[in-house]
């Protein structure tokens, strides 16, 4: 039997292409003395990678040339050398982009594969489900009455934080996204009060439509144009939490900062970037307000699924192009 796993064969510049990535059949490992070997079924990719191609000084190490990458996975366990972990746990891990791992069992979460279908625990009740809550509650501070904004807002992240704000009582919730069908999805199945696409028109003017008395918070995933727009839009004393920036990730050119910053004086408002590992505290909290709501359809969640691991390269280039509704996934 053999493994296969992706790893980075060159850094890119600008926007990756598929000769970024190499795809190499392995002998399946083994694990050693208190490790388990786990064979993934489910993979994450997700944009922060795209920094972590670069050789940049980041927040998290790149991924090394030649070598294997990772990130967010769920598998069995297949073999088992601890009394921690038996052999068919699921659990949660960090060594993705590969169909075989070997963990210890600290750097693996149990799952209770009962309580929700798996996957979720890779997007809704996972990392994108707490980065959506700890953003839009913790950083932006959102109020029952604030008019929220959110960008990317057909994404993982963007996707729930609509759907929170409206359940916490926001007074408008308003999204963008890329595309008719997602601005529908919006409206018709999440619930925002209004919804654009961003390719129709310049983003200030239809923000300007859809928010006639302004913006309370803005949660930004995009950056750009976006965050111009917002800023203008936004009322006195708003907030904005600073996600991610995906309009910039794959730029070879420094991008100028939104033009109109000095209004943050007149505004008085506060911008604040944020990395959902720093509220790690919410998780408990998170998953026990989200986990009834999802399991009673208060939460509508969407993921798009892609089958087999010589397709993750694919799938993650057509993430950072848009090509996804809510979570991108890489079924193993």
């Amino acid at each position: 039997m053999e493994a296969t796993e992706v790893r980075l064969a060159s850094r890119p510049e600008g926007m990756p292409t598929l000769d970024h990535f190499e795809v190499v059949d392995v002998e399946v490992p083994k694990p050693g003395p208190g490790q388990v070997l786990v064979r993934n079924t489910w993979l994450s990719v997700d944009p922060y990678m795209r920094g972590r191609m670069s050789s940049a000084k980041s927040y998290v190490a790149p991924f090394e040339v030649g070598e294997v990458m990772d990130g967010g996975a769920i598998g069995e366990v297949v073999e088992s050398n601890t009394d921690e972990l038996a052999v068919g746990d699921v659990v949660l891990h960090g060594l993705g982009w590969r169909t075989h791992a070997v963990l210890d069992p600290a750097r693996a979460r149990k799952l209770d594969p009962s309580a929700a279908p798996v996957q979720a625990h890779l997007s809704v009740l996972g990392m994108p489900g707490l980065t959506a809550y700890a953003g839009l509650f913790d950083v932006a501070n959102m109020r029952e009455g604030d008019t929220v904004f959110v960008s990317g807002a057909a994404g993982a992240v963007g996707s729930l934080v609509g759907q929170l704000a409206k359940l916490r009582g926001a007074k408008r919730v308003i999204g963008s996204a890329g595309s008719a069908e997602k601005v529908r999805w919006l409206l018709d199945e999440l619930g925002f009060d209004a919804a654009f696409n961003y390719k129709d028109g310049p983003v200030r003017e239809q923000l300007r439509q859809a928010a006639p008395d302004g913006v309370d918070v803005y949660f930004d995933n995009v950056g750009g144009e976006h965050l111009e727009a917002a800023i203008g839009a936004l009322n006195v004393h708003g907030r904005i939490a600073v996600c991610g920036m995906i309009s910039q990730y794959n730029a070879t050119e420094p991008t100028p900062a939104p033009r109109n910053l000095a209004q943050i004086i007149a505004k008085r408002f506060t911008m604040r970037g944020f990395l959902v590992g720093d509220h790690e505290h919410l998780r408990p909290t998170f998953l026990a307000e989200v986990s009834p709501l999802v399991r009673d359809g208060k939460i509508v969640y969407r993921e798009t699924v892609v089958d087999g691991i010589r397709q993750a390269p694919q799938a993650f280039l057509d993430l950072l192009t848009g090509g996804n509704t809510g979570k991108m996934l890489v079924r193993l």
